[in-house]
């Protein structure tokens, strides 16, 4: 009984839905399926592309630049935008063929992960060229009486079109393809890179071509580049101008203020390099000697050698490797230690755009060339602005060589889901006593350890410090670790 009553609701409501679709559409019952079904289909044609997660702990990112406009016929795969977050850059490509319908940021602004930051209609054209026959097709039918039309709306009426805004000015051919550095260079100096006539290949605009419009903008009366601060008359008075963080800078605010949360100690070494100089230069001659392919180093220099001592370190410490776990929902909410197996060694290179830690994965399994040749190719993407977020992901420790512009000592700020960090100061020539007391001259350079000391001791950050002095105090024990 109960399914015979329940049969006889659908039919009832069926027969309903059938006379609303002849009184919208002005047919007779045997004209066939009616319109206001195929309408309603369009309702779910719009796809919003959610922002997918480009990286470890990332939870906004910058759109730097839009390659498609609201109308514009997109396919899969195709560029939508270029978007930038943890310093590294990346294209972010369409997974629909369809038309796109919104935008929801404009470029500048900060995207959400995980939340919709463009709409694709997934019929697109395809859809409005399907109901075109089946206008056409009622134009010529007999209409229906007023008193039947008047009354009954077509259950979806199409929307009104949105008013067009202001049309943008549409981004050139040297914007789309020029460098994060560039772009950067751009916002520093109030550039707008459309303004900008390329002089690269292709029509790229370089650095070059950024500081030449900016000086022709400045020398002009009549600019309209942003307004450069007038010089105080009076300058025994304090004047305070205020200025946005930069993109980067932001970054760097979020990601230290979270890493200063780690409660961490310093323990600082010096070490002596005499032995490391010596053996580099002959390398180097080596290396000079040797025909080079594609991704060989013409030399190496100290920090190689460096990153391979910590790595030895770690085989023994494994602890210096490890990741603190402090998930509420994971093992009843108690903190606990992740160890893991490779050692990917970040390392905190000064590029244009800013700190920028790219990662060097597995150092264990690599020589001392190998790393060499991935550290030029890291060095290279830095100072291009193009590293990826695969470059920068899964750090496990992180070396930072502050010697390289002159400091030569430090406390370096431990990384998220990190618990130590190496700081290299200026190497340096001092005077020192050998064995017999005679004076010689040595090479040392310190070095500044940060560790986590929630679960790193002082005694065992001791002891790994002493393991990376002893190597590189005697480079030669590296030959019996190869691998």
């Amino acid at each position: 009984m109960f399914l015979q009553r329940g049969s006889r609701a659908l039919r009832s409501q069926w027969g309903a839905s059938r006379a609303v679709g002849r009184v919208a559409v002005g047919k007779s019952p045997q004209s066939g399926v009616p319109r206001w079904f195929s309408e309603s289909r369009r309702l779910y044609a719009v796809k919003p592309v959610l922002l997918a997660d480009i990286g470890e702990g990332i939870v906004e990112c910058e759109v730097i630049q839009w390659f498609v406009e609201p109308g514009a016929r997109v396919e899969e795969f195709s560029p939508l935008c270029e978007v930038q977050s943890d310093k590294a850059s990346v294209e972010i490509t369409s997974r629909f063929t369809g038309t796109v319908k919104k935008l929801y940021y404009e470029a500048g602004e900060m995207a959400k992960v995980g939340k919709p930051f463009v709409d694709i209609d997934i019929q697109g054209a395809a859809a409005d060229a399907a109901d075109a026959p089946t206008a056409k097709e009622a134009a010529p039918a007999t209409p229906a009486p007023a008193e039947v039309q008047t009354p009954a709306p077509a259950p979806v009426s199409p929307a009104p079109p949105a008013e067009s805004p202001a049309t943008p000015k549409p981004k050139g051919k040297g914007a789309s393809i020029s460098t994060p550095a560039v772009r950067h260079l751009s916002k520093e100096l109030s550039v707008d890179i459309n303004d900008v006539d390329g002089t690269g290949k292709d029509g790229r605009v370089t650095k070059e071509d950024i500081l030449k419009f900016a000086q022709g903008r400045d020398a002009s009366p009549g600019s309209s580049g942003a307004p450069a601060a007038a010089a105080p008359t009076d300058t025994s008075v304090q004047t305070e101008t205020r200025q946005p963080l930069t993109q980067t800078q932001q970054m760097m605010f979020k990601t230290m203020s979270r890493s200063l949360t780690i409660p961490h100690f310093l323990y600082a070494d010096e070490i002596d390099f005499s032995d490391l100089v010596s053996l580099r230069a002959r390398l180097n001659k080596v290396l000079a000697k040797t025909p080079r392919d594609g991704e060989q180093p013409a030399k190496l220099s100290y920090l190689p050698f460096i990153i391979k001592a910590v790595s030895l370190a770690l085989y023994q410490f494994p602890i210096l490797n490890a990741r603190v776990e402090l998930d509420p929902a994971v093992n009843g909410g108690k903190p606990s230690l992740i160890m893991r197996s490779q050692h990917n060694i970040g390392v905190a290179m000064d590029a244009p755009q800013g700190l920028v830690v790219p990662v060097i994965k597995n150092v264990g399994a690599l020589n001392i060339v190998t790393i060499a040749a991935e550290l030029h190719r890291l060095q290279a993407l830095a100072q291009q602005g193009r590293l990826t977020p695969a470059d920068m992901a899964g750090g496990t420790i992180t070396v930072s060589n502050i010697g390289n512009i002159g400091g030569t000592y430090l406390s370096p700020v431990i990384v998220e889901r990190e618990v130590a960090i190496l700081g290299i100061g200026r190497m340096r020539t001092v005077p020192a006593f050998d064995e017999n007391d005679d004076i010689v001259k040595k090479q040392v350079c310190n070095f500044s350890w940060s560790a986590d000391h929630r679960v790193v001791d002082g005694a065992t950050m001791a002891r790994a410090a002493d393991v990376v002095r002893s190597v590189v105090e005697e480079p030669d024990v590296m030959v019996m670790h190869l691998r």
